[in-house]
C-alpha cells in the first residue's frame, strides 16, 4: 500500500469548502472522485486544513492510500487532467506510510488580502475583501501583538461550543500593505473556526477607529465573541502554507 502526499492550489468561490458534505459540492468529493477515477479504487483523502466555503489555498497538503502501480508524476498528470481547472494538483510524490497530513503539522499559514478602496476591483473581486474606510496601520499593527503567543481564542471563533479546547498559539501576525492591498499574514499551530476572519475583521475595526486597540487584549481575555469586531468575508482568506517538521 503506498501513501501519496498532494500539494494542492484551489480556487474555493463555488465549493462549500474542504470537507465532505451531504448536500453540497467540497474540495475533498471532487478530489476523491476524481482520483477514484485514476486509480480504479476507493481512496479516502486526507487534508492538512478544512477550509471553509469560500476560502481559498495555495498550499494545502493531503494524502490518500492506494494500491495503484502508477508511477506519482503520472498520477499528477491524470488526475489534473479530470479536475476541474478551479483545482490543481501542483505536486505528488510517495511518502512514508506514517505521514498525515493533518496530524503532522506543525503550523499553518494563512493569508487574508484586503482591497483598501473605496472603488471596487472586478479582476480581482474573489479573491479580497473590499474595503472603502481609511485604516491606521501603525494602530493595527500594534494591536496585532496583542494577539501573537499562546491564548484562549474563544473571543475570536464563532463555534466556541463545539471547541473543547479553544487554546492556541500563534507565531507571527503580521500587517502589510502595496499599493491598495493590505495582507494580514498569520501563522499559528492550529486555528479554530473563522478564526483568521474574526481577528482580521476585529483589527480592521481597530484600524478605523471604531475598537481602541487596548481593547483587544481585553477582549481577548473575555472570551466572548460579543465584544470582537466582525467576521470578514470568506473570499479574502487562502491558505497559502502548511508546515511539518
Amino acid at each position: 500500500m503506498r501513501n501519496i502526499r498532494l500539494l494542492i492550489e484551489y480556487d474555493g468561490t463555488n465549493y462549500a469548502g474542504w470537507q465532505w458534505q451531504k448536500n453540497a459540492i467540497t474540495i475533498q468529493e471532487t478530489l476523491s472522485k476524481t482520483i477514484e477515477r485514476v486509480v480504479q479504487e476507493p481512496v479516502k483523502i486526507y487534508g492538512s486544513s478544512r477550509t471553509d466555503a469560500g476560502v481559498h489555498a495555495l498550499g494545502q497538503v493531503a494524502n490518500f492510500h492506494t494500491h495503484s502501480n502508477i508511477p506519482s508524476e503520472r498520477l499528477l498528470l491524470a488526475i489534473n487532467f479530470y479536475l476541474p481547472h478551479n483545482i490543481t494538483i501542483k505536486e505528488a510524490a510517495d511518502t512514508p506510510e506514517s505521514f498525515h497530513a493533518q496530524y503532522n503539522t506543525v503550523s499553518k499559514v494563512y493569508q487574508y488580502t484586503l482591497f483598501n478602496d473605496w472603488i471596487r476591483t472586478s479582476l480581482h473581486r474573489d479573491f479580497c475583501h473590499v474595503c472603502g474606510f481609511q485604516l491606521d496601520m501603525d494602530k493595527m499593527t500594534k494591536t496585532a501583538q496583542y494577539l501573537t503567543g499562546t491564548h484562549d481564542f474563544t473571543s475570536f471563533t464563532t463555534k466556541a461550543l463545539q471547541e473543547k479546547n479553544r487554546i492556541r498559539t500563534i507565531k507571527r501576525l503580521e500587517i502589510k500593505k502595496e499599493g491598495k492591498y493590505i495582507y494580514f499574514i498569520v501563522e499559528a499551530d492550529g486555528f479554530l473556526y473563522n478564526m483568521v476572519r474574526s481577528i482580521v475583521g476585529t483589527l480592521i475595526e481597530v484600524g478605523r477607529g471604531k475598537i481602541p486597540g487596548e481593547d483587544v487584549k481585553d477582549i481577548l481575555d473575555a472570551k466572548n465573541r460579543n465584544l470582537a469586531g466582525p467576521t470578514a468575508p470568506a473570499r479574502g482568506l487562502c491558505l497559502m502554507e502548511v508546515k511539518y517538521e
